[in-house]
């Protein structure tokens, strides 16, 4: 798998770590609570096939009528974590009591369910609405185009290789998803801005500048075609 891999659950979990620390979650959070986020970061795409939900739903996979639809990528990666955990082998939670592991299996499926970019939006919008009085207690990418293309299916929105370009799906997912997310986790956690915040926005012009430099080649490119010189 290209992108949803071992590097890919390393990173997110390595993020995860480093974001428990610098906003000092550990202070906040009971244990249960960093084991949840930790692990759920490890487990959030156990077992990807490569193809994202869209796809999933309109080719009709085993994995769409399994979940009828709903989030069949995040509730098969929930399914697979807790397959692994119920080995006692591989059950890092097999020393919890029963209450403690219902709890850490609750909140690990609310974190991974809550990966499905589908429902991104209700989550910021109820986020924003608490976040200025939060309350601690209260509790593949263009590979999927590809073979949505081959099969006649519609191609997921900014994921089609003819028309999206790197610059512009990262540009659009910096500026419509992260710089948002963390303008709002920046109220609870005003180190963010520094760390995280300032990079995004960097970045995002980075890849704007990316941007204009393909446009101008693409736009040389066609100033020089056989078709503008035949015509």
């Amino acid at each position: 798998n290209p992108f949803h891999n071992f590097r890919h659950c390393f990173c997110v979990t390595q993020m995860m770590h480093g974001m428990i620390h610098l906003c000092n979650l550990k202070d906040l959070l009971s244990m249960a609570d960093i084991a949840v986020l930790m692990t759920a970061a490890v487990c959030h795409d156990l077992d990807h096939p490569g193809y994202n939900n869209t796809y999933q739903i309109n080719a009709h996979t085993e994995l769409a009528i399994r979940y009828n639809n709903i989030s069949p990528l995040e509730n098969h990666h929930c399914a697979v974590a807790f397959q692994i955990l119920s080995n006692p082998e591989s059950n890092i939670f097999g020393n919890t009591d029963t209450e403690l592991f219902r709890q850490i299996r609750e909140g690990m499926i609310e974190l991974i369910l809550a990966t499905d970019m589908a429902i991104h939006g209700g989550i910021m919008q109820e986020f924003t609405q608490c976040v200025d009085n939060f309350d601690y207690e209260n509790r593949d990418h263009l590979r999927s185009s590809e073979r949505e293309k081959s099969e006649g299916l519609p191609v997921s929105t900014f994921m089609d290789r003819d028309i999206v370009t790197k610059p512009k799906i990262q540009i659009g997912f910096i500026q419509l998803i992260l710089i948002p997310m963390f303008e709002a986790m920046v109220k609870l956690f005003t180190q963010l801005n520094e760390v995280m915040l300032q990079p995004l926005r960097e970045s995002r012009d980075r890849y704007e500048e990316l941007k204009q430099s393909e446009d101008a080649m693409n736009e040389v490119m066609t100033d020089f075609s056989p078709r503008t010189r035949v015509a």
